[in-house]
């Protein structure tokens, strides 16, 4: 029965061994291999020598010295890192209770000795082993990527369990003698974790949040951007049109003067200066970003049967990026054409008054437009249920919030106003 429980430590510390060197993050050449081979069975010798040669149980004593340290300074050497080897190494002895545990509880069942503990470890040691090595080792190998102050936080319960299993266990039997500060410290430990872990992931999820938000943001910008090409880009081939078309024009007119059709030669004038205004970017102030803006909404809100007022004074220079403002007016002026249109669906008439200037280095900005009576706010900011919608709200508050700025939203009497000071 002696040999079961020599094959059983001498399998545990391969399993041990092999756990470490799977959770370290290790390109496995052929050299590093037989390296860790070589080391893993100087360290097995060295324990067999102290085992038979001076006293079983100090072994277990000095195992940290004959066999942790040691295999730390083999992974080191092999990973080129000095944290990480002994997170490893700390956290495969934690994973060693997985064999003890089932092995306890096969006694238990069983009603059986120290006999039947060993041969259950050692029959569970493998295939517990396969098991990690193929679906934890792999997330664990990735923590040695987190930056220090995240691999010391992994490795803080692995450390803090070997130190309490080898103070209450090995060197003491504060454990075993039923003291009640050890038996109740890994139930701290475990309450405690699992408190940081939840403040922790509250974090997280606060970051992703604000991150996704951010994400929102930009692809608004970008989706802006695009429609702002699009417009100069249909504007600049209107024109390159009409240049074209301008040497056709003139024989025209040429040819109704020379025939003497005035009447029909100042009709046609009319017509192509018609066309030339209903495409052209309607100057409200001095900075070309808000023009194209207010332009562009207000061709849409005329082709909708909207009144659209805008009454604009922005300087050229402004206290906020260009993308900042164009993102800004679309998504207020988008929401507000939208609602307009449901109005319209309504039979009742939609009207949008915008009015927005400087004033000692502010900007100031209030559209007011037609609204239903179903318009719900929450701490004063609307909210919807409609999917997809609402996105353009977060961004204009994300916007203002950047700059330090004030925003409001109210609604009634069938109006909707927000009213923004940057």
């Amino acid at each position: 029965m002696i040999i079961i429980h020599w094959i059983n430590l001498t399998s545990v510390g391969i399993f041990g061994m092999a756990l470490s060197a799977a959770f370290c993050n290790i390109l496995w050449t052929r050299k590093k291999v037989l390296a860790m081979s070589a080391g893993m069975a100087v360290i097995l010798l060295f324990q067999g020598i102290i085992y038979f040669g001076v006293d079983s149980n100090i072994v277990e004593r000095i195992y940290p010295l004959i066999t942790h340290i040691p295999l730390i300074v083999v992974l080191c050497i092999l990973n080129r890192k000095c944290l990480w080897p002994a997170v490893s190494v700390l956290t495969a002895y934690l994973c060693c209770q997985l064999r003890r545990w089932l092995a306890l509880l096969v006694v238990a069942i069983f009603s059986g000795g120290s006999v039947m503990q060993d041969i259950a470890e050692l029959a569970a040691t493998f295939p517990i082993l396969l098991i990690l090595i193929k679906f934890i080792a792999p997330a664990v190998r990735s923590v040695s990527d987190y930056p220090i102050p995240l691999q010391c936080q992994f490795g803080l319960v692995p450390a803090l369990y070997y130190g309490f299993d080898y103070l209450t266990r090995i060197y003491t039997d504060l454990l075993l003698e039923g003291v009640l500060a050890a038996v109740e410290f890994m139930p701290f430990v475990c309450s405690v974790t699992y408190l940081f872990y939840v403040v922790h992931s509250s974090e997280e999820w606060r970051i992703r949040s604000r991150l996704e938000q951010t994400q929102e943001i930009l692809n608004l910008q970008i989706e802006q951007a695009v429609r702002e090409i699009a417009v100069l880009r249909e504007s600049q081939e209107k024109t390159s049109a009409y240049r074209h078309d301008m040497r056709h024009h003139m024989q025209y007119l040429s040819s109704c003067i020379e025939n003497g059709q005035l009447k029909q030669a100042q009709g046609y004038i009319q017509e192509i200066y018609s066309e030339i205004e209903a495409n052209k970017v309607t100057v409200f102030c001095e900075n070309e970003a808000a023009n194209l803006i207010f332009s562009a909404f207000a061709r849409r809100a005329e082709d909708n049967g909207i009144l659209m007022q805008v009454g604009a004074r922005i300087p050229r220079v402004i206290p906020m990026s260009e993308t900042d403002l164009c993102v800004l007016l679309s998504n207020a002026l988008e929401n507000a054409l939208h609602a307009c249109r449901e109005q319209g669906e309504k039979g009742q008439a939609g009207v949008i008054e915008v009015s927005v200037y400087e004033k000692k280095g502010k900007l100031f900005l209030q559209i007011i437009n037609s609204c239903g009576e179903d318009i719900a706010l929450n701490d004063g900011i609307p909210v919807t249920n409609k999917s997809g919608h609402g996105i353009g709200v977060r961004s204009i508050c994300a916007i203002v919030e950047k700059y330090g700025g004030i925003y409001t939203f109210s609604a009634g009497d069938g109006r909707f106003i927000l009213r923004i000071s940057i």
